[in-house]
Order: C-alpha cells, then sequence, then structure tokens
C-alpha cells in the first residue's frame, strides 16, 4: 500500500502553482479591464523621461539633427501606438452597440437635412471606411435612403476618423481635435445636401440600382459586457496588427521632416501667406496612401516646422477622404459624372476649411 501511495505522481498529489495568465484569467473581467487601464496610463505618463534618459543618456546621440530625428522616433513611435491601443478599444465597444442593419434602419425615412446630419454623425463611429463602400451603398441604395445622404455618410466615415481625432487631441490639444471634428462633419453634411439637390441618382451604376439585396436577419440577442470587451480586445490585435507599420512608416517620415528640414522651407511651401499652398497639399494629398495612424506624425512634423494649420489640416483630410484608393473603389458604384461631382464638391470643401483656418488662426 505505501509503494502504491508513492508511486503516485507529485502532480497528482498536489496541485500546481498556477502561471501568470491562469492567473490573470481568474481575476473578475472588471479587475482585468481597469489594470490594464492603470498600466497603459502609468506607460504614458512615464514614457516622456524614459525615452530622453535612452536618446541621450544610453544612445548618447552628439549629431544634432541625426539626435533629434532619433528622439523624436522613439518618443512617439510609443506614445503613438499607445493611443492607438487605447482609442481602438474605447471605440471597440463603441462600436459593438452598432451594425450595418441599425445603421441603415436609424437612417431609413429621415428627411433629407436631418438625415444629412445624422449620417454623418453615424459615420464617425461606426465601423466604416473606403473599404466598405460598395457593399454599404449597394444597402443603403437598397433600403430607400437618399444619394445625399448615403454620401454624407460615405464622406464623414473615413474623413472624421475617431482614431486622427483622438490623437490629435492627445498631440495638439482639444482645440486642434474640435477643429478637426467640426470642419470634417461640415464638409460631409454641404457635400451629401449638395449632391442631393443636384439629383443625380440616374449616375448611381445600373447594377447597383437592380439588385436587390433583402433586409439582413436581425440578432434577437443583445451583447453582453463581456462579449462587447471581447470584441473590442480584438478589434485592437486586428487593427494595430495590421496598421503598426504604417505607422511607423509615419513617423519615420516625421522624424526626417523633423531633424533635417529647415524651417524656412516648409513655412514657405505650406505657410498661410502663400495662397497656392493650401489647394497644393490637397493635390499632394490625393495620390498618397495612409490611414489616420500614420498620417498624424507627419502633421506633427510639419506643423514644428513652420506649417500653417489650415494646408496641413487640408493635407490630411485630402490624404485620407480623397485618395486614389477610394476613388477607385467608388468608381464600382458610381458612373464618371457622379464620381466627379463627389471627388470635386468634398475637395472644393477641404480646400476652404484650410484657407478658413489660415485666415482664422
Amino acid at each position: 500500500m505505501r509503494d502504491e501511495v508513492a508511486s503516485v505522481p507529485a502532480s497528482m498529489s498536489r496541485s500546481e502553482p498556477a502561471s501568470g495568465p491562469a492567473l490573470l484569467a481568474r481575476l473578475p473581467l472588471w479587475a482585468r479591464v481597469a489594470g490594464g487601464l492603470v498600466l497603459w496610463a502609468v506607460v504614458y505618463h512615464y514614457w516622456l523621461p524614459v525615452a530622453t534618459w535612452l536618446t541621450e543618456d544610453v544612445l548618447g546621440l552628439d549629431d544634432a539633427r541625426f539626435g533629434s530625428a532619433v528622439a523624436f522616433f522613439v518618443y512617439d513611435s510609443v506614445k503613438v501606438l499607445l493611443l492607438l491601443t487605447i482609442v481602438v478599444f474605447g471605440v471597440g465597444i463603441v462600436r459593438s452597440y452598432f451594425s450595418p442593419e441599425r445603421t441603415r434602419a436609424l437612417l431609413r425615412g429621415r428627411r433629407e437635412t436631418t438625415g444629412n446630419v445624422m449620417a454623418a454623425g453615424l459615420g464617425i463611429v461606426t465601423p466604416f471606411c473606403s473599404c466598405s463602400a460598395v457593399p454599404l451603398f449597394i444597402g443603403f441604395v437598397e433600403a430607400g435612403i437618399p444619394l445625399g445622404v448615403t454620401l454624407s455618410f460615405l464622406i464623414s466615415a473615413p474623413m472624421v476618423n475617431e482614431v486622427a481625432l483622438v490623437l490629435l487631441y492627445g498631440l495638439f490639444g482639444w482645440r486642434v481635435a474640435a477643429l478637426y471634428l467640426v470642419t470634417g462633419l461640415v464638409i460631409a453634411i454641404v457635400a451629401g445636401w449638395v449632391i442631393g439637390r443636384l439629383k443625380m441618382e440616374r449616375h448611381i451604376a445600373d447594377w447597383v440600382r437592380e439588385i436587390r439585396m433583402g433586409e439582413a436577419a436581425a440578432t434577437s440577442e443583445e451583447p453582453t459586457w463581456a462579449s462587447r470587451v471581447k470584441y473590442a480586445w480584438q478589434a485592437v490585435k486586428d487593427i494595430v496588427g495590421r496598421v503598426w507599420p504604417w505607422v511607423l512608416a509615419g513617423i519615420a517620415v516625421g522624424a526626417l521632416i523633423h531633424g533635417y528640414v529647415p524651417e524656412d522651407f516648409m513655412a514657405g511651401i505650406m505657410g498661410a501667406d502663400a495662397w497656392w499652398s493650401v489647394p497644393l497639399a490637397v493635390l499632394l494629398g490625393i495620390p498618397m496612401y495612409s490611414n489616420a495612424a500614420g498620417i498624424i506624425p507627419i502633421v506633427e512634423a510639419l506643423l514644428e516646422k513652420g506649417a500653417a494649420l489650415g494646408t496641413v489640416l487640408a493635407f490630411m483630410m485630402a490624404v485620407i477622404a480623397l485618395s486614389l484608393p477610394e476613388a477607385i473603389i467608388l468608381k464600382k458604384v458610381l458612373k464618371w459624372p457622379l464620381l466627379a461631382t463627389f471627388l470635386g464638391v468634398v475637395g472644393a470643401g477641404i480646400v476652404f476649411v484650410g484657407y478658413l483656418f489660415n485666415v482664422m488662426l
């Protein structure tokens, strides 16, 4: 009997200590979320002195330009990725309350002016970008939503990007973030309203008008808080995991501008005094393709070098909302006259906003 007891494996005679992930899994959900937020806040608060110590004391960079560029890259890389993570998580919680079906239901049957305002507002918080343009456009047309209202939504969704909004707030303060939010919404509302007044429904692609999607089956179960948190965390892994190379590329470009481009050069090209700076910035932004997180570090560096705020905001909006990929995707559902009108109205709105802010600020 003693031999039998002695032969029992140690793993069966006593419980092994739980690993770190296992211990975290046993914690209540609220404790894990709160702990993650506290850890995020501590890292974000103390990263500036840590980055300064790394670049000045550890690396000991002597060259002023190269050292300035490296310091910009080291500090902004972590800061922007931290901001991106918390923004995507928070917006993921908000987005769990929306779906394409719910968005369509909210817009269906609204008066056109009211619909333009609601559509532009919904474009900020719903998980759609230019890549979703074709299926969304088809669904909205099938649901009977007016063309102008549909375009207000499709303009607002990429242009008034929630990631860009929070990153602008974190980097430049509430004033710049508020200007970006208000101007983006105004462009989306006015552009959609103008296009709606032009009565260009005949320029929607024929196959879109002929298709009948039908109503998607509505889900009867409301997601739990745990499923919303899981959805938000999955969004962090998917989005941050997909865009971090673009973010680092944008920061690298910003670092080069910060360290090597003379202030007088950027002030001369993108300053408020040059009348052609705003339309040039919009034209330069159209062929570029970048997400909001990747363009923000470039915006930061341009402003530091003396570029005018209105010109830089116009450049950023053009990159996000008037890019060539956006136009190529929309060409699948819009005929050339409507596509040209869409791009022209949005572009004119962006140029107007650029001039307005250069005069005001």
